[in-house]
């Protein structure tokens, strides 16, 4: 008896993505990034889109996006996936072309390059992780830090006299004529895991239609920024973060 024989496909509760590489994980226990990683390998290769998908990888914790999803990919500089992206689909107008990015990527060192490639309706999906925090490097305050949050460069809370105050970047996306699609979700339960997906699958399918822009933020975790165990990163991020940036569709034209 094998594993096929014990694991009938009609008995078939799980399992990983084929589109996904074997490589070792790179990611701190409990961080989002893997499971945003395999809601992305399903949407593509349930679109079938394998062949035809290009990411732009950023720099910060997911600057190794390309070592785990077996479609092609652009490294970019740090902030300047949208402006890499937007040449890619220019070029290929036949591809899928996506960004992955993190908060301190998307929302501080590339504002500029988000605006700007939302704002021109660039037919693009922007994947937005946003944990509130610089995760590489030390754990350090970012744009989207709450108020009152402890990090290495804010080790008193963040101050808005002192520091400003969190930035809403979805909020604003919503707001310009170039985006067709801007949505809110995260990953911390098996329900919005699924919810996920769906956005993800939305603006995927909006970049093949042409209909514009598109951005998904990922309310995620991290544990190790955050100084929490995996359970009580998730439980920090449904008691504060989700709060401060609820989840839902902010816009949809698409009428996909």
């Amino acid at each position: 008896m094998n594993q096929k024989d014990i694991i009938a496909p009609e008995n078939l509760v799980y399992q990983k993505p084929e589109l996904m590489n074997d490589t070792p994980m790179h990611y701190c226990a409990g961080c989002s990034h893997g499971v945003v990683h395999k809601l992305v390998a399903e949407v593509v290769s349930e679109m079938g889109l394998e062949e035809k998908t290009v990411g732009v990888c950023p720099v910060g914790c997911a600057v190794f996006a390309y070592r785990y999803l077996d479609i092609d990919w652009q490294e970019a500089a740090h902030g300047r996936a949208p402006a890499v992206a937007s040449a890619i689909k220019r070029v290929w107008p036949d591809r899928l072309v996506f960004t992955y990015q993190g908060d301190g990527d998307l929302a501080c060192i590339g504002t500029a390059e988000t605006i700007h490639a939302l704002n021109r309706g660039e037919n693009i999906a922007i994947i937005f992780i946003n944990n509130a925090i610089y995760g590489m490097t030390g754990g350090q305050m970012a744009p989207t830090t709450l108020l009152g949050q402890k990090t290495s460069t804010c080790p008193y809370g963040r101050d808005p006299e002192l520091h400003g105050f969190p930035l809403k970047i979805t909020e604003m996306a919503a707001q310009l004529q170039g985006t067709c699609y801007v949505s809110r979700q995260s990953v911390d339960t098996v329900a919005s895991i699924r919810q996920a997906k769906k956005a993800i699958r939305k603006a995927f399918e909006a970049s093949m239609a042409g209909k514009g822009s598109s951005l998904v933020e990922i309310v995620s975790t991290c544990s190790s920024g955050w100084k929490l165990t995996p359970v009580k990163a998730n439980e920090w991020l449904r008691e504060h973060m989700l709060e401060f940036y609820p989840k839902g569709d902010l816009k949809d034209t698409t009428d996909l």
